[in-house]
Formats: structure tokens, sequence, C-alpha cells
């Protein structure tokens, strides 16, 4: 799963149950540069049916690091390692694999996972700039493993948005 062509680890991940405290928690006790903040719901667009989730990302060292506050009881796929209570809770989640390259390299990368031993456990798609699927490897692993493709052009706009230590030096 992890050894395939056109795929490297680029992100750890994380859920909160407050995403502000959480932030604050990172940049003053690890350093992290400042974080880009999203949801993946869009203005306007309806919830229904889909989990809600807040989310911050830096990149650190190369590596993503991922910020999610579930909200609700939206996202139990994101909200069940959270403990009860009213403390910060912060707690590791998932790893993602980036798949580089063209859509095709996306498609043989799926059909290269034994989907049986790796199940999907939540999936989503934006047009032809976003790919992703999330494999349950908790009894091996203790964690998900998230595959993504994004289109050059995402990946780009993402690399312009969130914030890198150290800083990505932009192409000559």
């Amino acid at each position: 799963m992890f050894a395939r062509p056109n795929s490297h680890h680029s992100q750890i991940a994380y859920v909160t149950n407050d995403l502000a405290a959480a932030m604050a928690r990172l940049t003053a006790d690890y350093g992290t540069p400042g974080f880009f903040e999203m949801s993946n719901i869009q203005p306007g667009e309806d919830p229904a049916g889909k989990p809600v989730l807040k989310i911050a990302l830096a990149l650190v060292g190369g590596v993503e690091v991922e910020l999610i506050e579930p909200i609700g009881d939206t996202a139990p796929l994101f909200s069940d390692v959270l403990p009860g209570g009213d403390g910060l809770a912060i707690r590791f989640h998932h790893i993602a694999a980036r798949i580089d390259g063209p859509l095709s390299n996306w498609d043989a990368h799926v059909a290269s996972l034994d989907l049986t031993t790796h199940p999907v456990v939540f999936e989503g798609t934006i047009g032809d700039m976003l790919r992703y699927i999330y494999t349950d490897e908790r009894a091996t692993l203790g964690h998900y493993v998230e595959h993504v493709w994004m289109s050059p052009d995402l990946l780009a706009q993402m690399r312009g948005i969130v914030p890198a230590y150290p800083p990505l030096e932009s192409p000559s």
C-alpha cells in the first residue's frame, strides 16, 4: 500500500474538539508556522448527508500537518477517537499518501489496492481537481490511511496558501 509508483507520504493528521485551541497549541509548543483554515463545505452548499469539518493545514519540513474539527455528530469517522469532556483534545487520526502525476496514476494506484484487506471507509472527489479515499488500517496500523490525488493546478494553489516552514522557494 505504501510502496506504490508515484505515491509518497505527504501528511499527518489529527482530530480535535477545538480547532483554534489546537492551532495555538501546535504553534506555541511545536513551532508550527501558522495555518490555512478552511471547511470541507463550501458557502451555499447543502451539507445534508456529509460530514462537516473545519480544517487547518500547515507544511512543516515538507510534510503537511492537518488539524480536523468534526462539527456536531455529522462525522463519526473523525469524532470517534475524541474523548468526551471540555478539555482540549488532539488525537492522531491518519497519514496521507499523495499520488503525483496525471489522473491515470490515481486510477492505477486505487486499482493496485486490495480493497478487501484495506476497505474504503470514506471517499470523495471535486471535479477533475481532487480524488481521495480513506482505507481502514486500524486493525494492523492503528489508524486510517488517506490516499489523495490533486491536479497540478490545485496542488500549486495549495502550496501558495498553506504556510510552510521552511518557506517554499518560488520557481524561477
